[in-house]
Parts: C-alpha cells; sequence; structure tokens
C-alpha cells in the first residue's frame, strides 16, 4: 500500500469513540490526517450561535488533545468547506476521504458536491451513519412517506431493527504528515469584547471524557425516577446530554446501549421515558431532512396567514431578559443567559408564553434559543419551536397555552428554581406583569381561530 493518506472529515461527531468515519480511516491501514473545518460562509449554512460556539471551541481542544494521545491531531481551516476540502485533498494527495452524514440542505448538498469531486479526482469517498439511530430513509409510513405523528414514528423506530453497537475507541493512529493550518484561537470563536461566558465555564466542561461521565452519572442516579422528576426544574433529574449530542461528543448509539444495559437493574419505566426523548430528538432530524426550511418556513403553511401584530420591541428584550414579571418565564431567561441551557418543562412555558401570550412570531424566539443555548441544533431548536406554534410536525393543538403561573404551582410548588434565578421575587424589586395572561389567552385564541377557518 502507497503512503497517501486517509482523510477524516470532522463536523458534528466530535469524539472518538463509535466514529465510523474515523475507525474506516484507522483501518485503511494508511496515515491519518483529521481535520475540522469552520466554514460560516457556504450559501445556507447555519453558523452556530455565540452560546454554541464557546462550546465548539472547547470540544475541538479536547478533541485534538486525545488525538494527539492516539498519535495524530486536529488540522483546522476555515473558508468554504466545499472549497478547503478539496483542496486538502489534493495538496496531500489523498487516497480516501471520509466523514458521518448530516442531514440540513445545505449541510448535504456540500456534501455532495464533496463526494462528487473527489471520486471523479479517484479518490475514495465514503460517509457513514454516526448521528441518528435510523437513517431518515429507512424509517417510513406504509404508504412509504415521511411520519409527520410522533407516537406511530416513535413505534415504528422501535419495530426496526435494533440501532447497531457503539464501535470501540480508536486508541492509536497513523499521522499523516503535519500540514498548514490555523490555531483554534484564530476562529474567535470564544467570546473577548466582552467575555461574558463566566456562568457556561461553571457550568458545563466539554470534551467526550465528561460526556462519558454524564451519562454515567445519570443512569446511575437520576434514569430510575426520571418519568417522574423530569418535569420538576428545581432538583437535577435531567440528563443535561442534549450538548453532547448536538455536538457529538456522545452518539445516539452509545446512549441507546447504556440505557439498555441500565434497564435490566433499573425498576419501572424511566429508561424506556428517556429512549423516548432520545426518539423525540430523532424525529426533529428526520422532520428536517423533508423540510431543510425548518428554521424559516411553516411546515403547516395554512400558518403564513397567523396575523402577528406588530413586533414590540420592548415586549421581546423583556422576554430575552427575564423581566416580564411572570417568575417561571423570566426564571427560565435567566438560567438560560447564565448556562446556555434551559430546563425542558420550562423551555415550553417560556416559548408558549413568547408566542401565545406576546404573540411575537416564534421565529424571534428560535433566533434567540439559537444563539444562547448551547445545545442549540438545525433539527430540535427550530422543530420544537414550530411545536409550540402550532405550525409544525405534530404540533401541541393551536388552543394548548401553557399558563407559566398554574406550571408554577405544578411544577415548583416550592419556590426553588424561580427564587434560584429570580431572588428578587415576592419583593417590591420584582417587575410588575407585562401582560395580562388571561387577556392575552383570549387574543391569541382569536388569532389561531383566523388560521383554523382558513384551511
Amino acid at each position: 500500500m502507497d503512503g497517501r493518506p486517509a482523510v477524516v472529515w470532522f463536523r458534528d461527531d466530535l469524539r472518538m469513540a463509535d466514529n465510523p468515519a474515523l475507525r474506516a480511516a484507522a483501518d485503511s491501514g494508511r496515515p491519518v490526517l483529521c481535520v475540522y473545518v469552520w466554514d460560516d460562509r457556504s450559501p445556507g449554512l447555519r453558523p452556530p450561535g455565540g452560546a454554541a460556539r464557546w462550546w465548539l471551541h472547547h470540544s475541538l481542544a479536547s478533541l485534538d488533545a486525545d488525538l494527539r494521545d492516539a498519535g495524530a491531531a486536529l488540522l483546522i481551516r476555515s473558508g468554504l468547506a466545499e472549497r478547503v476540502v478539496g483542496e486538502l485533498l489534493a495538496e496531500v494527495d489523498a487516497a480516501a476521504v471520509f466523514w458521518n452524514r448530516r442531514y440540513g440542505g445545505a449541510e448535504r448538498r456540500i456534501d455532495e458536491a464533496v463526494k462528487s469531486a473527489a471520486r471523479a479526482a479517484g479518490i475514495e469517498a465514503t460517509s457513514f451513519a454516526a448521528s441518528l439511530l435510523h437513517e431518515p430513509w429507512t424509517i417510513r409510513t406504509g404508504a412509504g412517506t415521511a411520519f409527520s405523528v410522533y407516537t406511530p414514528f416513535w413505534r415504528a423506530c422501535l419495530a426496526a431493527p435494533e440501532p447497531r453497537r457503539p464501535l470501540p475507541r480508536t486508541r492509536e493512529l497513523s499521522p499523516a504528515a503535519r500540514q498548514g493550518g490555523q490555531q483554534l484561537d484564530e476562529l474567535g470563536l470564544l467570546p473577548t469584547h466582552p467575555d461574558w461566558a463566566d456562568g457556561l465555564r461553571e457550568t458545563w466542561t466539554p470534551g467526550e471524557a465528561q460526556a462519558h461521565q454524564d451519562l454515567a452519572a445519570f443512569l446511575d442516579q437520576n434514569v430510575a425516577d426520571y418519568r417522574r422528576d423530569r418535569d420538576v426544574p428545581g432538583i437535577a433529574a435531567t440528563s443535561r446530554l442534549s450538548p453532547r449530542l448536538r455536538w457529538g461528543e456522545l452518539s445516539p448509539h452509545q446512549v441507546w446501549h447504556a440505557t439498555a444495559r441500565a434497564r435490566a437493574d433499573v425498576p419501572g419505566d424511566g429508561p424506556a421515558t428517556f429512549l423516548s426523548e432520545l426518539g423525540w430528538r430523532e424525529f426533529a432530524y428526520h422532520t428536517l431532512f423533508e423540510h431543510p426550511d425548518l428554521a424559516t418556513v411553516n411546515i403547516h403553511r395554512e400558518y403564513d396567514s397567523f396575523p402577528w401584530p406588530r413586533l414590540h420591541p420592548a415586549s421581546l428584550r423583556a422576554w430575552q431578559q427575564g423581566r416580564t414579571g411572570i417568575p417561571l418565564v423570566d426564571a427560565g431567561m435567566r438560567e438560560l443567559w447564565r448556562t446556555g441551557s434551559m430546563h425542558n418543562r420550562v423551555r415550553m412555558v417560556t416559548a408558549s408564553f413568547l408566542v401565545k401570550n406576546l404573540l411575537i412570531d416564534w421565529r424571534k424566539g428560535e433566533e434567540w434559543f439559537w444563539d444562547t443555548l448551547v445545545d442549540a441544533d438545525p433539527a430540535s431548536n427550530p422543530f420544537n419551536w414550530q411545536w409550540i406554534a402550532g405550525s409544525g410536525a405534530d404540533a401541541a393543538p393551536y388552543f394548548r397555552v401553557f399558563n407559566p403561573e398554574l406550571q408554577r404551582t405544578k411544577f415548583d410548588p416550592h419556590g426553588d428554581y424561580v427564587r434560584r434565578w429570580t431572588p428578587e421575587w415576592d419583593t417590591e424589586d420584582y417587575p410588575k406583569p407585562i401582560v395580562d395572561l388571561a387577556e392575552t389567552r383570549r387574543a391569541a385564541l382569536a388569532a389561531y381561530d383566523t388560521v383554523k377557518r382558513s384551511r
């Protein structure tokens, strides 16, 4: 075998274990060149928001350290990915290029262009399934179409062949000759002027090693009571694995099989409930595959006629800053700003309040979450916003308006969560509500009724 290298193109799969592209390169017997391309320029490709860029920086640093332990390193370049990867393949006289698939429209176009150009040049180009339990084209209705309702979708997933077992960690690589690249700091992913990331640093440690620790701790301590406790924001009962999955520090196959093993020792339906949340993520990505414009276009196009009133910037700003005078909403928005995350129950409440009490277009909320969530991904973020708005797949009924006060008394009855994030609650310093919940609910139902009549 000649000494031409195999190139591994990392994207949203920043891990050494259960990485089919990396495994294929290692098994080829060729020198391995690992590359990450920062592409914030390709048409249609959505660059990560500020909090997600912070995570990406640290996850890339962790991956580079792991690759060095295995004998290689991470080459970093920036620019239009199609062009940068093509130039790199020619530059190193690559024999092969491997990557794990993505599912957004722009991402698929880029990948197909790279694959076609590489094969035309006589370079082996292979993509792998690594980020979903089931590829979107394998889970279909009896009529051969995509599912639009979650319950039958997940039932079909559970009836499908079991997700493959995770691949072992790649521990040794034959490194290719070093190539010129960029320093990670040159990408400018970290906030500097100002540095607003103190809360992120206090809350998270990105990287594959910590991801496995978090998974093990959740399965050991919390999964048994997950069904009961997952909706209570004042206790640490959720997995907090969403950013790990978003950046591929964990694969869904690893989570699936680790949870399946835990089920043997855990009574009750906590593990099954947790796996159904993995299924909801899966449903979001399958929906993105069918609707590449998920972040901007209503799936149900009749919602294009929804009579959004003129935007009041002060109301949007109050929501963003957690100063609406609605305690559970404010607590959630402040948690988001500080930690780059928010409890899932509270995400639903804050989103419902924006769309159905403030009557602000769901896309404004989606954009804010995109910029402030460390786990914002191109599928789940817009998918969940469309679900709340009523315009998406298997969406919440238009008449479901989460009452944030009832939600607070039900899920945070002692105020543990609210007091943590809004310490001035129940004092004269706390702002008055910016809207009347009952009145705005009636206005929302009237607005949604116009959509209902237009069907």
